[in-house]
């Protein structure tokens, strides 16, 4: 059985408080079913262009909070907190705050990180991957504990809070839905077991992999960490992924072409690449049609500039 198609926007951007309210009740209107900031920090410079994080001008805990107060259905959430910018108690208390001032809207994601150059621009350690996930599952288990609102214990070797019950109560029982992103085993595992969503993010623009594996095959191999840790709760989740180079044209040739050369892949295999939709309104439709079938994808992120052209096609799909 296959999950409803779900759309979303990620915007990050806008050069006044009246652009944002436009663009987030614009979202609304357009029939998105979620809004979502990214967690990032630089500003233009050297740093940000080591550490290839995009343009990102609006913190995302503000600018959420700002979008659910002139929206009414939006949902509105954060693809994906990075546990390492947050303290964990400070993170688990903002997400509840927001869940209640949204009635309700929140989804909160929760990621372990992975640009060591914003890392290092904003000071902050880059630990290696097995404790920066060790670190999301303790933070994970303290977010739910703070929503069942009894006195908090959570002890570990990252998380050490204890002595007072988390409030607001949560307007969703028992908690908001969770989404966790990553790419690899351990977290995809982890998302199985805990989320309600699992986040798959960006796949390498190749051929294929140092394991053989064509990018389709590779975006499958994750889903397939989810459903295994879930096991019979895997019906029950969403899986998300952001087709990051989007666009709607009815001349897909020299779109692809322009995007190959950007990623060094080719352009002939480039239309069939998990974080890619370039085409007409009907292939594109049939495209993420095909991709729910072959690999599970049913939650649909796409950027800020693809809101109004690809609005037709979130029309047709969403809830089938």
């Amino acid at each position: 059985m296959q999950r409803p198609f779900r759309f979303a926007v990620q915007a990050t951007n806008a050069k006044s408080a009246a652009e944002w309210r436009d663009l987030v009740r614009k979202v609304e209107d357009l029939g998105y079913s979620t809004l979502f900031l990214a967690d990032h920090y630089l500003g233009p410079g050297p740093a940000r262009r080591a550490a290839h994080t995009p343009e990102q001008d609006l913190a995302p805990i503000a600018a959420m909070a700002a979008a659910a107060a002139v929206t009414s259905t939006l949902r509105i959430g954060c693809r994906v907190f990075c546990v390492d910018y947050h303290v964990p108690a400070v993170l688990a208390k903002e997400a509840a705050t927001l869940e209640l001032l949204s009635d309700g809207r929140l989804e909160l994601g929760l990621g372990g990180g992975w640009s060591e150059g914003e890392y290092q621009a904003m000071g902050i350690p880059f630990d290696r991957p097995g404790r920066r996930i060790a670190k999301l599952e303790e933070v994970v288990a303290l977010v739910k504990a703070h929503f069942a609102g009894q006195e908090l214990d959570c002890t570990g070797e990252f998380v050490n809070v204890r002595g007072y019950s988390g409030t607001p109560p949560p307007v969703r029982r028992p908690h908001p839905p969770i989404m966790i992103g990553g790419g690899k085993k351990r977290v995809l595992s982890l998302a199985g077991r805990e989320a309600d969503i699992a986040s798959i993010s960006n796949v390498p623009f190749v051929a294929v992999n140092e394991d053989g594996l064509t990018p389709e095959a590779e975006a499958a191999r994750r889903v397939g960490f989810v459903r295994a840790a879930a096991g019979d709760r895997f019906a029950e989740l969403d899986i998300e992924s952001s087709p990051y180079f989007t666009e709607i044209t009815d001349d897909a040739k020299p779109v692809l072409e322009r995007v190959a050369t950007n990623v060094r892949m080719q352009a002939e295999l480039l239309a069939d690449h998990p974080n890619v939709l370039i085409g007409s309104a009907e292939a594109v439709s049939e495209r993420l049609i095909a991709r729910r079938e072959k690999i599970g994808f049913n939650y649909v992120s796409v950027q800020q500039s693809q809101i109004e052209r690809f609005a037709p096609i979130a029309a047709r799909l969403r809830g089938r």
